[in-house]
């Protein structure tokens, strides 16, 4: 390219970005890249003559040779204008000939072309009617194109609908359109008069096309718009004339209406809480029903729409926390740890309902609260002691006076999010009435193929409660309606044992008591004995409520000492205890202290825990009248009726009188008479005490025993054997005789008990009898 003659076709070469030059054109554009810069500049030095070709993609910022189209415009530079910051020149050119690339230089300061000159049109003569026909096609396509513009010049129409030359219709509707770069570079490349008027035919239709869509798309956002300015214009309106009326009720219901829409709910519900807001702006603010409305709605935009909290489960700090709260209950907190690991493996885990049935005052709230603090849940407690309405559950209809919500709504809006843990509490103590029955809306609740969608009378759209977790507590599951009850996966909480009652008190309660009673730890001392003569003597219960009470007068009484400057610490102990408390509400389990004819000591189960219940036979002459004290309830009746019919099988064996149901009077009694008595489970104990006292042979006082029988003597397995146990191992018995059905349930039992008392497993009372009585050497 560096010879002259070379020199004569080569030009400086302009990437165009979008744009297309034609011969005849005179169209200005922007220089910015280097290149682009240099080449004007150079063109300028050189004869003002440059070459315009278009590049492929627009996005291409350093375009090399495979990167152009072949067909540019030679162009002559009319005017230039450099920016004040010299990165920018305006350039003026005015196109002269196409042209062909031939060879092309790319250097880093500058790109320039060696081109072939092509002519602006091929010498071929066209038909006359197809260029005719053409030429009023593209005046229709132009004049429908000029009618989307409303500044499109009406000279440039008339002057374009009046052409006769296909040349120049051409070129006036090419230069004065707004087409893609694309189809202008192939009108650029056609050379024949017909090919250019098919083309630019083809692309005006096609840009009329996508102009009258868009026109379309503008039309209906114009009428939004200006429906939206006339409702401003109306609501301002309305604005003012409430202000001078003196109400302020439109900023009001635009503020509800705001605060709707950024709800995260469905639109239906959205519509519907709108619906409700606009009410408002047509009723007196003074008014009831505008009342009704606000109450309503402040109570729907109260509701945790979509919000959660992050519950991250930690298994550790899961098992930490229930550990640290609560003493003992292993089998409960092993199933609770489960229901934590599967939420943990799947949140969105849905069916798992927990009942947690026990006696009064054995933890069930607490453990609830332990179960949302370590699942990272908020917590919010429902009471359904005493519930008979069941628009306590749904709520009320808002049309009534007074009407609100019901009680799951509320403890959603006491939680703050849409997953708590809410606990249903005391759920066996809801009634029915004419007013409807509680326990049945609590289906809907506790359904997770329903709760989805729960609906509230008073809020009337749906709420998701799939999210949250249900846990119910209930003293008894008789109460609780099966299809409820078939809904939760009960998990029973036993009474707490003495040593469980003890670590309680040490750990947790005497702690509590001498912070709440404004104490120190170093003021008051209470000893372990003085622990367990409370837990024994002042306590009788299944729970800690009324050991906390001891140990909280106890606690009071020492306060009241200190702050009369008496002393300044209190020593509780054993001997001083009564001079604290007072004298013993409750003894120790009656226990024979030596072997004895007639009197056995059996174990029984109660709502407070396992106890000692020795049964006394004494056998009169008489009639064979059978006498059952005690406050024995039929069951324990029915046992004493197998017992005698036992001993009569065996009365040989063990030298008794054949006819002694004839000819004495056998009197049963279980002490203390007040307190009543039923089960199965004294079967082996009616059984040792008449065999003992109608054949003579005392019984241990070291034995205790427990467990049905049968006719023919066989020992069947009972319940409440971990109580039962530990009432032994209190009463300092020795051997415990048990069901052999039952050794599997040693496993629940106190290790403390396991290694202080020595078990018998029996099968048949024979092995009950052979353990029991203290000698047979005259059988």
């Amino acid at each position: 390219m560096d010879d002259k003659k070379d020199l004569k076709n080569t030009f400086y070469t302009i990437a165009m970005r979008g744009m297309v030059a034609f011969p005849g054109m005179v169209m200005h554009f922007d220089v910015a890249r280097p290149k682009s810069s240099e080449a004007v500049e150079r063109a300028i030095k050189s004869g003002s003559k440059i070459f315009l070709v278009t590049q492929k993609e627009v996005a291409a910022d350093n375009p090399k040779r495979e990167d152009l189209y072949n067909t540019g415009v030679v162009a002559e530079i009319r005017q230039v204008l450099k920016m004040p910051d010299n990165h920018i020149m305006k350039v003026l050119v005015e196109g002269i000939y196409r042209a062909e690339i031939v060879e092309f230089e790319d250097t880093d300061e500058y790109m320039r072309a060696k081109v072939k000159r092509l002519p602006n049109f091929s010498k071929s003569k066209p038909e006359k009617c197809e260029v005719e026909a053409l030429m009023r096609s593209l005046k229709e396509a132009f004049q429908k194109y000029s009618s989307f513009f409303e500044r499109m010049p009406r000279e440039l129409v008339t002057s374009v609908i009046c052409e006769e030359s296909p040349v120049k219709l051409f070129e006036q509707i090419t230069f004065n359109c707004s087409l893609d770069y694309k189809d202008k570079q192939l009108l650029l490349e056609e050379d024949s008069i017909i090919g250019r008027l098919s083309i630019l035919l083809a692309s005006l239709s096609n840009e009329n096309q996508i102009l009258e869509i868009e026109s379309q798309i503008n039309e209906q956002t114009r009428e939004n718009i200006d429906r939206g300015q006339r409702e401003y214009f109306l609501r301002e309106q309305m604005r003012v004339i409430q202000e001078q009326l003196g109400e302020d009720g439109a900023e009001e219901v635009s503020e509800y209406i705001s605060r709707i829409i950024d709800l995260k709910i469905d639109e239906k519900s959205r519509e519907k809480l709108i619906k409700e807001a606009e009410k408002l702006s047509k009723m007196s603010p003074a008014s009831q029903e505008a009342y009704v409305i606000k109450n309503y709605l402040d109570t729907c935009l109260d509701l945790p729409w979509g919000k959660y909290s992050n519950s991250r489960i930690s298994m550790k700090k899961s098992q930490a926390v229930l550990d640290k709260e609560h003493y003992g209950l292993k089998k409960v907190k092993e199933r609770i740890l489960e229901y934590i690991a599967v939420h943990k493996l799947n949140p969105d885990v849905k069916g798992q309902i927990i009942c947690l049935v026990g006696p009064p005052g054995i933890g069930k709230t607490s453990i609830a609260k332990s179960l949302a603090k370590a699942m990272g849940r908020k917590y919010a407690r429902v009471s359904l002691g005493g519930v008979n309405d069941e628009s306590e559950i749904r709520g009320h209809r808002k049309t009534y006076v007074g009407a609100m919500p019901g009680r799951i709504i509320n403890a959603l809006i006491q939680a703050g999010t849409a997953n708590p843990l809410i606990l249903f509490d005391e759920i066996d103590k809801l009634s029915s009435n004419i007013k409807g029955d509680p326990s049945a809306a609590m289906l809907e609740v506790l359904d997770s193929e329903q709760n989805n969608a729960f609906c509230d009378h008073f809020i009337e759209v749906p709420f998701d409660l799939s999210k949250a977790v249900f846990i119910t507590t209930a003293n008894t599951t008789s109460t609780i309606p099966q299809p409820l009850l078939d809904r939760m996966e009960v998990i029973e909480l036993t009474s707490y044992t003495a040593e469980e009652k003890f670590h309680i008190a040490r750990e947790h309660l005497i702690p509590k008591q001498i912070k709440e009673n404004g104490l120190k730890a170093s003021q008051i001392k209470i000893s372990d004995d003085a622990v367990n003569d409370v837990i024994e003597h002042y306590t009788k219960e299944a729970g800690v409520r009324n050991l906390e009470r001891c140990i909280s007068s106890l606690c009071r009484k020492s306060a009241r000492i200190i702050a009369s400057e008496e002393v300044k610490k209190v020593n509780i102990k054993s001997s001083n205890l009564t001079d604290f408390m007072g004298a013993y509400k409750y003894l120790s389990d009656l226990k024979s202290k030596q072997n004895q004819v007639g009197v056995v000591n059996g174990l029984a189960w109660t709502s407070v825990g396992g106890v000692l219940m020795p049964l006394e036979v004494l056998i009169l002459k008489g009639k064979g009248t059978v006498e059952v004290t005690g406050s024995l309830g039929d069951v324990m009746k029915e046992s004493a009726k197998l017992a005698i019919s036992y001993t009569r099988s065996v009365a040989e064996k063990y030298n008794i009188n054949p006819d002694f149901y004839k000819d004495n009077d056998i009197h049963i009694h279980a002490p203390e008479g007040a307190v009543p008595k039923d089960g199965p489970s004294a079967g082996v104990t009616m059984a040792t005490a008449l065999v003992s006292a109608l054949s003579g042979i005392p019984v241990k006082s070291d034995v205790a025993m427990t467990g049905e029988i049968t006719l023919h003597g066989k020992v069947l397995p009972i319940g409440g054997l971990r109580e039962k146990t530990m009432a032994a191992y209190k009463a300092d018995i020795k051997t415990v005789i048990i069901p052999i059905d039952n050794k599997s349930d040693l496993e629940e039992a106190d290790d403390v008990v396991k290694k202080s008392v020595r078990f018998v497993y029996a099968e048949n009372i024979e092995q009950v009898l052979d353990t029991a009585l203290a000698k047979q050497e005259n059988l």
